[in-house]
């Protein structure tokens, strides 16, 4: 089933499984310095148009000097939630969890509850992995059922002119410059991407797509 539109959800970090702090680029002073802070969440279409990627971005603003020591926290849950009929609430998720060099992921699969606090859906029959990749090295995919995994720092993709927005905001400036200066350049982030069958995430015609980050109680 196509899946012609596709609506991209705010990065939400949940703090003991029982509450949320908006996070973005450790803007969010709980988590500041912590391996659970979502730096972004992105959403698209593949190569092949009848697949789509998911994408999260954890532990932003790493220094060259710094990424090689950077690693996930094996204390905290990554989870892709997916709302396929439109009520803002998740049917499916998409689990990534480290161990041991690894990043293991189960789903989509149906949530044992939904909201804050989650299990781990540890589901041999949507279960996959991936090395790790080390930071330096050549980047590390595998592809199985369908879908294809990677986890390991990249450079941040994301583009953001903050010394112009503080004009803006200061109302010293009144827009943006093309193309402005890039915040982040130079600093990277562990990225975790998957890229599915778009029939995999249901029959609709749209899908809202969220991220959490759930640190283990």
């Amino acid at each position: 089933m196509k899946k012609s539109k596709i609506l991209i959800g705010a990065a939400v970090l949940t703090i003991a499984g029982f509450f949320t702090i908006a996070a973005d680029h450790i803007d969010a002073p709980a988590v500041i310095g912590g391996t659970s802070d979502i730096a972004d969440v992105y959403a698209f279409q593949g190569q092949n148009t009848n697949n789509i990627v998911l994408a999260t971005t954890v532990q932003g603003m790493l220094s060259p000097a710094s990424t090689a020591g950077a690693s996930f926290d094996e204390n905290v849950l990554l989870e892709f939630n997916i709302d396929n009929d439109g009520d803002a609430v998740e049917d499916l998720v998409i689990q990534a969890i480290p161990r041991d060099g690894k990043m293991y992921f189960f789903g989509p699969i149906a949530p044992s509850q939904s909201g804050l606090n989650s299990t781990i859906l540890a589901d041999t029959a949507t279960r996959n992995e991936v090395d790790i990749t080390a930071y330096g090295g050549s980047a590390i995919v595998e592809n199985n059922n369908g879908m294809t995994f990677f986890a390991g720092p990249r450079d941040d993709p994301f583009f953001f002119d903050f010394a112009q927005y503080s004009e803006i905001i200061a109302g010293n400036a009144t827009s943006f410059n093309s193309p402005g200066s890039d915040s982040f350049e130079g600093t990277n982030v562990l990225a975790v991407v998957v890229e599915l069958p778009k029939s995999m995430l249901g029959s609709g015609d749209s899908v809202n797509v969220w991220v959490e980050s759930k640190r283990k109680q």
